[in-house]
């Protein structure tokens, strides 16, 4: 039993001594997107998030917010091959994951050879992804949730580690194909961009209109990016916070002994709605400088997490009511 007891106090020294080199590494990189990206704090917290999680994002907000922006010196700053893909009504699944090409050699002889198409990335963007049909959307969805695409029956893996980032405009319906329930889930978070505040836009405005703009360094690389992903699923989670994020996720659903929800909620989040507050809790203690997972955290993520895995009734929606308002309902009652 000593031995056995011993073995485990070095893994958590182990574990502690890695935590704490990801502690200064994320500062790093908090520090270097911040010289780019002014204001939304929790935009970009809630992104890099998602990527320490192994996870994808889905960025919701009207144009001109600085999503692509965003998207863009992540993958500078975590040394990522990224890609960038504008969506279009016309677009079609061999636009975004490839497609086959017959060749011709010297002899007359005829074969076909795949080329890649950009989902081959290690950061994706996948920008206004509610515009593409829903044939397209699911090409990449499926990639999302696989790991890898299948062409004329050949198998073709997708790059490690590999992370969408989507943005969505919020305000156009005409001409847009909304996700259905099932992708959206796909999802780890769902980050909401909103206008800047007044200091943040006095920064744009005079960082950005001059003739040298800034341009990020790579802090880490794609190598590290997975050991940091690595460590924060072997982080400790204790076992209040686990009884936490079971019983706020639950508290979502309908038929499960909670008032308002049975009355204002049609459906709720599922079991992946539990893993993701799972995984990104312990990456939120690393971002804040902690090495383990706290009741604040689960609240902080509550929102951002569920948001999109629940819808309201017609009865809710009609009295004003947004999903927004019926979280932040379950995180007071789960405060006490």
């Amino acid at each position: 039993m000593g031995m056995m007891k011993t073995e485990a106090s070095l893994d958590d020294k182990a574990i502690v001594a890695a935590a704490e080199m990801a502690l200064s590494d994320i500062a790093a990189i908090r520090g270097e997107v911040s010289k780019v990206i002014f204001g939304q704090e929790s935009v970009v917290e809630n992104t890099i998030l998602a990527v320490l999680s192994g996870g994808h994002a889905l960025l919701v907000g009207v144009p001109g917010l600085a999503k692509t922006r965003l998207v863009t010196t992540l993958g500078e700053v975590l040394g990522l091959a990224a890609n960038r893909i504008q969506f279009t009504p016309d677009l079609m699944p061999s636009d975004i994951l490839g497609s086959e090409v017959m060749d011709q050699d010297d002899s007359g002889r005829r074969s076909f050879r795949f080329v890649k198409g950009p989902v081959f990335a290690q950061l994706l963007m996948a920008d206004e992804i509610n515009r593409a049909s829903p044939r397209t959307q699911s090409a990449l969805l499926q990639s999302m949730q696989e790991y890898h695409i299948t062409i004329a029956g050949q198998r073709y893996d997708l790059p490690a580690p590999f992370h969408v980032l989507a943005t969505q405009n919020p305000l156009e319906q005409e001409g847009t194909y909304p996700l259905p329930e099932a992708q959206l889930d796909r999802f780890l978070l769902q980050v909401d961009v909103h206008y800047p505040e007044l200091a943040a836009e006095r920064q744009i405005l005079l960082e950005t209109t001059g003739l040298g703009q800034t341009r990020p360094e790579a802090i880490i690389d794609a190598q590290r990016l997975i050991e940091i992903q690595t460590l924060v699923r072997q982080m400790p989670v204790s076992d209040t916070v686990v009884d936490a994020i079971l019983a706020l996720v639950r508290s979502a659903r309908p038929g499960q002994g909670n008032a308002s929800t049975d009355k204002n909620v049609a459906w709720g989040p599922g079991p992946r709605a539990g893993q993701a507050m799972m995984l990104c809790a312990r990456a939120r203690a690393l971002y804040e400088g902690r090495l383990a997972p706290s009741l604040d955290d689960i609240f902080a993520l509550a929102e951002p997490i569920l948001q999109h895995r629940m819808a309201l009734t017609f009865a809710a929606r009609a009295e004003g009511m947004s999903v927004r308002d019926v979280i932040a309902g379950l995180v007071k009652q789960a405060k006490g």
